[in-house]
């Protein structure tokens, strides 16, 4: 799972952060594992983005369901005049791919590989090494990293795996369009729709766009209770499905 700030500024950016301890917290009631791979800090608050890793029984599938753009209006805590603020943050859900059964290959020659220092705490536990990662992948563009291993090995074998699992969602994203071109048919872009929106301001409510659920209860949405949610999408989205 990846969070991205977008339109908003500082208070994208801490929104960015809210979205990720919601899921984190879900992932921890559903007793599921997570590892985070990669978080860049905001210059004053919150985060630009976070890679983490959730695993568990079924995750992906229910995860699927928060792909798009969260938007969240509330008295924003950075602006003096306590107005309110509406911003916007991106999700986007890939599948982990095991190397060892994926057809995706990665040529060495195809990628760009950098080393930098991982971010943390100062003073005598600031990484004085480059351990932390970043990849390009030349041909597409993707970039991916990890920073959150000890050693530059551990975190280039972290950035290898979501890198391949970003190829195989590319080539399946690719097949797709080859059958819409031959049936005729073009779907919604996901990664562009509000799928939700989480409202503090002037009143409390959180209300999905496409199956139209709504909750009152924001502060519980806010510490993982996002199960109202997702599995009405998914009910509805297989209900839809042609057979």
């Amino acid at each position: 799972m990846s969070i991205f700030a977008g339109a908003g500024g500082v208070d994208a950016a801490d929104w960015t952060e809210m979205l990720s301890r919601m899921y984190l917290r879900w992932a921890e009631s559903k007793g599921f594992s997570t590892q985070i791979a990669d978080e860049s800090p905001a210059e004053e608050a919150g985060l630009k983005s976070v890679t983490f890793f959730v695993r568990g029984r079924n995750a992906y599938g229910m995860l699927e369901s928060e792909r798009g753009v969260h938007r969240l209006v509330r008295l924003s805590p950075f602006d003096a005049a306590h107005r309110r603020h509406t911003s916007f943050a991106a999700v986007d859900v890939i599948p982990e791919v095991d190397a060892a059964e994926s057809d995706v290959e990665i040529k060495p020659d195809d990628l760009r590989v950098e080393t930098f220092k991982s971010g943390g705490a100062g003073g005598q536990y600031v990484n004085k090494t480059e351990s932390a990662v970043r990849i390009v992948h030349v041909p597409t563009g993707i970039t991916v990293a990890s920073q959150q291993e000890r050693s530059q090995a551990q975190n280039r074998e972290v950035a290898l795996t979501i890198l391949r699992a970003k190829l195989a969602v590319l080539a399946a994203q690719e097949r797709d369009r080859r059958l819409d071109d031959l049936r005729g048919e073009r779907q919604a872009n996901e990664w562009g729709s509000q799928i939700r929106s989480y409202v503090l301001q002037p009143y409390q409510l959180v209300k999905d766009h496409r199956t139209g659920v709504e909750t009152g209860n924001v502060a519980g949405v806010l510490d993982g209770n996002i199960d109202p949610f997702i599995w009405p999408y998914l009910q509805q989205r297989n209900a839809v499905r042609p057979a």
